[in-house]
């Protein structure tokens, strides 16, 4: 049976990989992810803010009595709150790729356009196969225009296209006025790829302590239905590869994202809970199910499902959901 599918380009045994987390910052995770079946991997996030924040403690070592730098200093999170800086990850992106035969896909997030971009060149310098722009972006300028936001994607996509020959995929939000429309923006400024969708983690209220708290709350399979949905639309839109990630924990969860049109499904939080071996768990389940159902390979049944090929393509749409209203009933 075969499970190779292709993405960015890259050849990939199994469309199973580990999203961009906390495991993948470990080299004997990363083995494991290896040993159990995975295709590539997805190393986790630099962030703009650390380049930045590397920039400015260079720049007040050369421009002492600044009485500015201090306060500006304030606004970047601490260094101990990443377990890899700048210089770090070069070397974890090195490791990695000595570590493991599979395909190493860099992760840089930011939501500006600037001189941090240039990271991207020592990305792929340090060997990295491919390069994930996780553009983690949420506007609150009540003047800022949707046009405005998205041309900051577009101009992000461009600054890294212009600085590396590795392929560069985006990680982006579903949170745009016209999704299928910025998707072939994305597409035609050159992305090799899209993953939809990033999972912006929401603020809650501590009512005793009158704080705002944050907490991480990895996905259930609920969250599969949006990208899902979108994965579907796209298929056959545009010519990036289509990676779906958020609410994958099952066997199913993959088949369905597969017919649906993604090249490959990335997973997480189901790896957070159940450790990297569960890779393997998902592969078997799916060579079960594919054969006792007569599928030969992943690329026999991709896009099977999606709006293009589906029988009735009003199920992706405002139809269906119309129907769901007008007929349901209560218990």
């Amino acid at each position: 049976m075969d499970l190779s599918t292709t993405y960015l380009g890259l050849k990939l045994r199994s469309p199973l990989m580990p999203s961009a987390c906390p495991l993948t910052r470990e080299l004997d995770e990363i083995k494991r992810a290896e040993d159990a079946g995975a295709g590539a991997i997805v190393l986790p996030s630099v962030f703009e803010e650390q380049l930045k924040r590397e920039d400015a403690e260079l720049n007040a070592m050369l421009e002492q009595g600044t009485e500015s730098y201090a306060e500006s200093l304030s606004y970047f999170p601490q260094v101990s709150e990443f377990r890899l800086g700048p210089d770090d990850y070069l070397e974890h992106i090195v490791k990695a790729k000595q570590a493991t035969k599979l395909p190493v896909i860099a992760s840089l997030n930011g939501t500006s356009v600037g001189g941090w971009t240039d990271y991207a060149k020592k990305i792929q310098q340090a060997g990295a196969d491919a390069l994930e722009l996780n553009i983690y972006y949420i506007p609150t300028d009540p003047d800022l225009t949707g046009a405005e936001v998205e041309n900051t994607y577009l101009e992000i996509l461009k600054s890294v296209k212009k600085a590396v020959q590795i392929p560069v995929s985006v990680k982006l939000s579903p949170f745009f006025s016209n999704m299928a429309n910025m998707a072939r923006k994305l597409d035609t400024a050159g992305a090799d790829g899209l993953v939809l969708f990033n999972r912006f983690y929401q603020p809650d209220i501590d009512l005793e302590n009158l704080e705002v708290e944050h907490s991480i709350l990895l996905s259930t399979p609920q969250a599969r239905r949006l990208p899902l949905r979108w994965v579907a639309i796209l298929f056959g839109r545009v010519q990036a590869s289509l990676a779906a990630t958020s609410g994958i924990h099952t066997a199913y969860d993959v088949l369905k994202m597969l017919m649906a049109g993604a090249d490959v499904t990335m997973l997480c939080s189901v790896l957070l809970r159940k450790g990297m071996a569960h890779i393997a768990v998902i592969e078997q389940e799916m060579k079960q199910w594919m054969e006792e159902h007569e599928y030969e390979s992943v690329a026999q049944m991709k896009g099977s499902m999606s709006q293009a090929k589906c029988p009735d393509p009003s199920a992706f749409e405002r139809a269906q959901y119309m129907r769901l209203i007008s007929t349901w009933k209560p218990a």
